[in-house]
């Protein structure tokens, strides 16, 4: 895009860093975000590892990563593709703007194309994925209408698609999906959608109790029949109190995630509160009581 541009950069003894350059002012400046070189495990992070290796492991269909930009989305599906590394034979095509990790062929084989390097956009790539024979597809971000289909087409011949997107709920996360469609298509992708999707995770960073670290805490939406059911006839406004009240799906609402954290002494109370979706629930959380949200006055 003109005025800007995003890479990747190696510095011998530093590693590498993903890079915003951008013209302000007359001048040049840039943005360094440093990527660690080892890619960490699931249980590093403290994730939720037996319903990301769930995603992971499908055998085809759409895994949605959400969050604000640092929030730890590359690094979540990096730990997710490294798991399958592990643990499966598979092929692995990511396309990426830039390129973040890199990945050591394993039990599984990847290939990585960096936009604007490797191919000229994500659609060209994406035109070209099918003729690469991929058993999954890392997208780097969703961006348009094209993209999203594409990837939906995928996801229904049999491959797993994994891409990011920014929201701050699972509800949005299926919501912002049809902002790039006209109404008269909603109904369509309603179906479409439900049929292939498996699961979303929306994620934030928090500051950690420890000195200089931060912690993930994650939104976790399992596409089970119930949830693919309100999404296949529009009900959207649904999706966010079936996390409450579904638990053994491997769903999880946001503030009971924070409650965790607060609980086991990863985060203080006043970061939880200020990050929370429902101060109020999240207040009866910390003292056992586990109402759903939508019981709760405020939410």
């Amino acid at each position: 895009m003109k005025g800007q541009v995003d890479f990747a950069y190696f510095l011998e003894q530093a590693g590498r860093f993903r890079v915003n350059a951008f013209l302000q002012r007359g001048s040049v400046s840039m943005v360094f975000l440093h990527i660690k070189s080892k890619i960490p495990n699931l249980e590093d992070l403290d994730l939720d590892e037996k319903t990301l290796t769930q995603f992971a492991n499908a055998k085809d269909g759409i895994v949605l990563v959400y969050g604000a930009t640092g929030s730890g989305k590359s690094t979540t599906m990096a730990c997710m593709l490294n798991w399958v590394n592990r643990n499966a034979a598979k092929h692995v095509v990511t396309l990426e703007d830039p390129i973040e990790y890199n990945f050591i062929d394993d039990k599984s084989v990847f290939n990585q194309r960096e936009i604007g390097i490797d191919t000229p956009n994500f659609k060209k790539a994406l035109r070209a994925v099918f003729r690469q024979n991929p058993d999954m597809i890392l997208i780097g971000e969703m961006c348009d209408a094209d993209t999203f289909e594409t990837a939906m087409s995928a996801a229904e011949t049999s491959h797993l698609v994994f891409t990011t997107l920014h929201a701050a709920s699972a509800q949005q996360a299926i919501m912002r999906l049809f902002e790039y469609f006209p109404p008269e298509k909603h109904e369509l992708v309603q179906r479409k959608l439900s049929e292939c999707l498996r699961g979303a995770i929306v994620q934030k960073l928090l500051p950690s109790l420890e000195e200089d670290s931060r912690v993930p805490a994650q939104e976790i939406m399992v596409a089970d029949s119930v949830v693919t059911s309100m999404i296949k006839n529009g009900k959207f406004d649904k999706i966010q109190s079936l996390l409450d009240v579904s638990p053994e799906s491997g769903s999880r609402f946001f503030n009971k995630e924070l409650s965790r954290l607060v609980k086991e002494g990863k985060i203080s109370k006043g970061e939880a509160l200020k990050n929370s979706p429902n101060r109020q629930a999240l207040e009866m959380n910390l003292k056992g009581i586990f109402l759903s949200d939508s019981r709760i006055i405020g939410n």
